[in-house]
């Protein structure tokens, strides 16, 4: 009696950043030729200037690795690495680079990807968060176990950088923990399981979200996913909403800039220290125009006044430059 095999996990995804490399490395090079899946993978990197990641990878392991193409179709036993300057992304069979505005600081990021994997490939999907800073991946991941698919974490306690493991395992608590050097078995493990034909029907927010990181709707026609939030966008300044994807959230503005927590924070800590930057260059000019003031207006009480007022706005910028790693560090 014979019958028609079921579907099963065919895509994986992997999302790094800092110490992501030396994951990546080991990752790759335990996964072997025949593996029956496509892999794509993200590490944060600079924008500007090229990436040696595929060829580094291509090095590693049996499976050849490219450079991720607009376009191309997605094929087994291949590696894809995400480019600078573009976010790396799934629809049905393909992968798609897209310029989208940055989600967590990032372009390419890890949750673009991943969430585009939850909703075009859902339960076929294996995701792995590997060592980094914040808490890019960690949305995305629970969206990908929200679809159904299989979700796997770099052990905190091997990974360089623990920050995006430990975001991952709060926002998916039973993703299954594995040293870099289990992943690779971890990945075969789950990519022979037999899954289900269609996991839960993607929700709008996340069709709003991911059609936004392909840049398909003009900003006049898109839905802005979530709820309102009183916050505005480190980015854009724009109004952003609060999203929920099961026991994470994050956040969305409508020009489609996105925020994880942690990102967020982070982001709100650097503009603080902008404007406290910001504010004493302009403190020490008022003092400079006093100054001059004074310099030209002879000895009389106006020049008095100039000075005092020059002493004044100094000693202001003096309290700011005081206080200000305690002011930076708290927030």
């Amino acid at each position: 009696m014979s019958g028609k095999a079921g579907p099963r996990r065919d895509l994986v995804v992997l999302g790094g950043s800092a110490g992501g490399v030396e994951a990546l490395t080991t990752v790759i090079a335990g996964l072997p030729a025949d593996l029956p899946a496509a892999v794509l993978v993200v590490l944060h990197m600079p924008a500007q200037g090229s990436s040696n990641l595929a060829a580094i990878l291509d090095r590693c392991g049996p499976l050849p690795v490219s450079v991720a193409e607009d376009g191309a179709a997605l094929r087994q036993r291949h590696v894809w690495v995400a480019v600078p300057g573009r976010h790396l992304l799934v629809r049905d069979g393909h992968m798609i680079l897209s310029s989208a505005p940055k989600q967590n600081r990032a372009r390419p990021s890890i949750d673009a990807l991943f969430r585009s994997a939850a909703r075009w490939r859902g339960t076929r999907t294996v995701a792995a968060v590997l060592s980094g800073n914040l808490d890019d991946g960690a949305v995305g991941l629970a969206t990908i176990d929200a679809a159904g698919g299989a979700c796997i974490v770099q052990d905190p306690g091997s990974a360089i950088c623990p920050g995006m493991p430990q975001a991952a395992l709060a926002a998916v608590p039973h993703a299954v923990a594995l040293t870099a050097a289990e992943i690779s078995h971890g990945i075969q493990t789950l990519i022979g399981e037999p899954v289900a034909a269609a996991g839960p029907t993607p929700n709008a927010d996340l069709i709003a979200e991911t059609d936004m990181a392909e840049h398909k709707l003009e900003i006049t026609e898109r839905r802005q996913p979530g709820r309102p939030a009183a916050l505005s966008c480190p980015d854009c300044t724009g109004g952003m909403n609060i999203v929920e994807s099961g026991a994470a959230v994050h956040y969305t503005c409508h020009i489609g800039h996105i925020w994880s927590p942690q990102s967020l924070v982070a982001a709100q800590q650097d503009k603080i220290e902008q404007g406290l930057w910001t504010a004493l260059s302009i403190l020490e000019e008022q003092a400079r125009v006093y100054d001059d003031l004074a310099a030209r207006g002879g000895t009389g009480l106006g020049v008095r006044h100039q000075r005092d007022a020059a002493e004044e706005i100094r000693g202001a910028a003096d309290v700011i430059r005081k206080h200000f790693p305690d002011i930076v560090l708290d927030n």
